[in-house]
């Protein structure tokens, strides 16, 4: 890819773009969320058309009118949000648009007989090819859109995100799949904001920093401070900030909790100004734990107390006793997409934006302002659509969304996951301000739940573990380690 431009009526997304990938080579394209990345690869695959520049594939001038144009020519595209019809079965969903067909007729033999080769070519050959696609895990359904892109003789596949919702073991089988691919000769673009999967898969890295490629070069010879610095354009000396944190009463406390179908056993406490880590493997009971102390969930044994209140609890209940969740899915859970910046940060509290029941705009907006600038929120105005944000700053609206309700306690389920190194050093930043307060502000009780444990080890006071619904004591950061951490996930700590 050659000088590619593309421009979204005042928005110029790509500045002359350039990008190459060799036969067999696996090129991680890394950048702050909205540097172009997306974009850019949409020009590739054929969703969008590019207003300026050239593009090549195996030395032949390429020009994709579409998505489908783009696949017959060999460049297949998995998104983050995976494109499969759920209802269809395996096989129909690797075949889709290129049926094997006589007459008009499906020749359904054919037609599992190719499924199953490509469903061999990707490692899950004990996929029943006539099983609907909504029944497989996650990692399996993401493995038979590759096996789709297989199914097409593809030469260029990229992958974008592809392990932000993948446990342990899938994002092992994914890597063995993406040498085996390469091993073949065909190129992968692999996108990602987790450093050392890119240090770990790719051959060599492209970053792109406000629509424009700004460095590449051999992954090995790269290290991850070097590319941070390229994606956020200054160096990030500190990405986790590690003040004093000198932690008070116990504002939360959980004894021997059990939920619905988990946690099954849970017991914690968690002080003003300290931020509690839950680590654990997905599946593990740990967003169950949350949704559980929130209200979401019903309490089946055990229970939660919070100042002098234990008893039954809804969301509201909670949002009134100064408790605020950030849901690990915040298109689906935690924000209103289609609403404004100023609105979802208000939502939750719209007492004294004006007089009675009444809420005045002017107040909404400079309430809105405030949290704005305070995190900072990158937006146009305080009225534009929550949706049109990037993922980092639509992370930022759902935390200032409970700073606005001015809660105590903060609960936060994955609160970096899909979002850039960039917006994570300020969401760390901000996390670590909230647990000191200040002049104006009471120190906040934070308890967050993630999966990436350097962010766990660089920001949490304490820790614990949940395996298998199971939660451990809660020990001082300087008692774990990345080992250690996950050998108490897995069930194997002495």
């Amino acid at each position: 890819m050659r000088g590619i431009r593309k421009r979204f009526g005042a928005t110029l997304a790509l500045k002359s773009v350039n990008l190459s990938v060799g036969a067999g080579e696996v090129m991680a394209l890394v950048g702050e969320n909205g540097a172009g990345k997306s974009t850019l690869m949409k020009v590739l695959s054929g969703a969008h058309s590019s207003d300026g520049g050239s593009l090549y594939l195996d030395g032949m001038e390429y020009n994709p009118t579409n998505p489908q144009h783009a696949r017959e020519s060999g460049v297949a595209m998995i998104y983050q949000e995976l494109s499969l019809v759920p209802h269809l079965s395996v096989m129909e969903n690797i075949l889709l648009g290129i049926e094997p067909s006589r007459y008009g007729l499906v020749q359904w033999k054919a037609m599992k007989s190719k499924s199953i080769e490509a469903l061999s070519a990707v490692g899950i050959e004990q996929v029943d090819p006539e099983l609907p696609v909504n029944q497989l895990s996650i990692g399996q359904q993401q493995l038979v859109e590759i096996a789709r892109a297989v199914a097409l003789d593809c030469r260029a596949l990229v992958l974008d995100e592809p392990t932000s919702s993948l446990a342990a073991k899938d994002i092992e089988r994914l890597f063995k799949l993406v040498r085996r691919l390469s091993s073949k000769g065909i190129s992968v673009i692999y996108i990602s904001h987790f450093l050392e999967e890119v240090k770990s898969i790719s051959d060599r890295y492209t970053v792109l920093r406000d629509g424009e490629s700004v460095g590449d070069g051999a992954t090995l010879e790269a290290s991850e401070a070097e590319i941070i610095a390229l994606m956020v354009g200054r160096d990030v000396s500190e990405l986790y900030p590690r003040s004093d944190h000198l932690s008070s009463d116990t504002v939360l406390e959980v004894r021997n909790l059990a939920g619905f179908e988990k946690p099954r056993l849970a017991s914690l406490q968690l002080n003003r100004g300290e931020v509690l880590g839950i680590a654990g493997l997905v599946g593990a009971g740990r967003t169950e734990l949350l949704d559980t102390l929130f209200g979401l969930e019903p309490v089946t044994s055990g229970e939660v107390r919070i100042g002098s209140y234990s008893g039954v609890a809804d969301p509201a209940l909670r949002w009134s006793q100064k408790v605020g969740m950030v849901s690990e899915n915040r298109k689906m859970q935690g924000l209103a997409l289609g609403l404004s910046v100023a609105d979802n940060i208000t939502l939750p509290n719209l007492a004294g934006l004006g007089p009675g029941r009444l809420v005045f705009p002017s107040q909404q907006i400079a309430a809105s302002n405030r949290w704005i600038e305070e995190i900072p929120i990158k937006c146009q105005s305080t009225q534009q659509s929550v949706g049109d944000l990037s993922g980092g700053n639509q992370q930022k609206v759902a935390i200032a969304r409970l700073l606005h309700a001015d809660v105590d306690i903060l609960l936060l389920d994955e609160p970096t996951r899909g979002i850039d190194v960039g917006s994570k050093a300020q969401i760390y930043k901000l996390i670590d301000l909230l647990a000191i307060g200040d002049a104006y502000r009471e120190p906040k009780a934070i308890l967050i739940v993630s999966s990436y444990l350097p962010e766990l080890l660089g920001t949490c006071d304490r820790i614990a573990v949940m395996s298998r619904g199971y939660l451990s004591e809660a020990r001082p950061v300087s008692d774990w380690d990345e080992h250690q951490l996950m050998a108490a996930a897995i069930g194997q700590e002495q």
